[in-house]
């Protein structure tokens, strides 16, 4: 329902149109157009100065796929995909999940992370900078990519509902409401083996953001630029954490934001009335 990027963020409203706000230096808030959008997807990649430019991903309810923005390495090549269930988006490439299990792939094939053909059974996805990882029906999990930081580590893992992946490690989030973590987490982004009773977990960059099951909100690693300030959060639903710069979505439909504020990338006091998800926390 919301994506937060490198310097941008997007978000589903209930009428399946989309809102974006940040820099569109490359056409990746140019969405104004789309229609019976059903979930959405921001290319992130840290922050650094020979990064920025990025693209947005759209997923409609017939499970085509819509793209705008960066197009580098045809990581908005996604108009002929059907029968797509979920999408995810990292720095230039996206990833569909297909109804059937496998998972599609277009954009940088440097580092691996396009290499998800021979997966099956997959029911979840996500994109860090230069590796993807998935979960499959049994609740384990798979990875391809960089794994420089042992960010791809996650072979042992079981009996996962959620993953996401950062810039240099991976989360997961566990059925009985714990949070694994694997790869660098030298900014702290991994401190998250005291969190209990989390329903949804996002990471960004070099942090890592959950929501709990009263509605509350747990941060962990980079809080340079306050990205973790999520303390006073209530009555969330979701998160997308960015490069620097988190989003909470609120249970009435409208967002919080803490964190980076350049390029207007948390300008979301407007949004309002937005998609929520189909399995709320328990509030």
């Amino acid at each position: 329902m919301l994506a937060a990027a490198r310097r941008h963020s997007v978000a589903v409203q209930h009428d399946g149109t989309v809102v974006a706000v940040g820099d569109n230096r490359s056409g990746e808030c140019n969405i104004d157009r789309w229609r019976n959008v059903v979930a959405v997807a921001a290319g992130n990649v840290h922050t650094a100065k020979n990064t920025g430019k990025s693209h947005t991903v759209g997923l409609r309810s017939d499970g085509t796929v819509l793209a705008t923005g960066w197009n580098g390495d045809h990581q908005c090549d996604v108009h002929e995909w059907q029968d797509v269930t979920s999408v995810a988006a990292g720095w230039r490439r996206t990833l569909g999940l297909s109804a059937d299990g496998t998972v599609l792939a277009t954009g940088r094939t440097t580092e691996g992370a396009c290499e998800v053909q021979s997966w099956r059974d997959i029911v979840a996805i996500a994109c860090g900078d230069w590796h993807s990882v998935g979960i499959r029906e049994d609740g384990s999990a798979v990875a391809v990519g960089n794994n420089q930081r042992g960010q791809c580590a996650v072979e042992h893992w079981r009996n996962l509902i959620a993953i996401s992946a950062g810039c240099l490690h991976t989360v997961g989030l566990g059925s009985d409401g714990r949070v694994i973590s694997v790869g660098a987490g030298a900014a702290g982004a991994c401190d998250t083996d005291l969190w209990e009773e989390i329903v949804a977990v996002d990471a960004g960059s070099h942090h890592t953001v959950g929501v709990s099951a009263s509605g509350t909100a747990l941060a962990v690693g980079d809080n340079s630029h306050g990205q973790c300030d999520v303390g006073g959060w209530n009555n969330i639903v979701a998160v997308a954490a960015g490069s620097t710069h988190t989003l909470g979505l609120r249970a009435d439909g409208t967002v919080v934001s803490t964190g980076n504020s350049d390029d207007d990338r948390r300008d979301i006091a407007h949004w309002s009335d937005l998609s929520l998800p189909e399995v709320t926390p328990t509030l």
